[in-house]
């Protein structure tokens, strides 16, 4: 079952690197806002955009794949029906501790193979405002 619980999305929290897919380059967008309260909170911020090549002063990857640094954290910008070709990415990876879809963003056999592989899931909730409730 996705985390619902304070004390287990506070935990999450104590993530430092956070890759974001679908991260938007334009200001206004959640997608852009979001990861700039995050980056301001002192979190290592890498951008996942095919159709941009910098978001937030940072390179975009063209998708998770392609990131070559160890990730905590997936974060996802994306319709629920790319949940599932975005959680088949991580399960190739050994570095992601979490995956967490944004408000309003769900895919629960996604998710459940998600954490049958180990992996911590958050769905339908919004990065910036369980931070700004539980840490900030």
């Amino acid at each position: 079952m996705p985390v619902t619980e304070d004390d287990r999305l506070r935990e999450i929290f104590d993530n430092e690197t956070i890759a974001v897919v679908g991260c938007s380059s334009t200001p206004g967008k959640a997608a852009h806002d979001v990861p700039n309260y995050l980056l301001e909170r002192g979190y290592e911020i890498v951008p996942v955009n095919p159709t941009t090549e910098e978001v937030l002063g940072r390179p975009a990857a063209d998708a998770l794949s392609e990131v070559d640094r160890e990730i905590d954290v997936v974060c996802i910008f994306r319709p629920s029906d790319e949940v599932a070709g975005i959680v088949d990415e991580v399960l190739e990876r050994e570095d992601v501790d979490v995956v967490w879809t944004q408000l309003g963003i769900g895919d629960d056999e996604a998710a459940a193979r998600a954490e049958e592989s180990g992996r911590t899931v958050v769905q339908d909730r919004c990065m910036k405002v369980e931070h700004g409730r539980l840490v900030d």
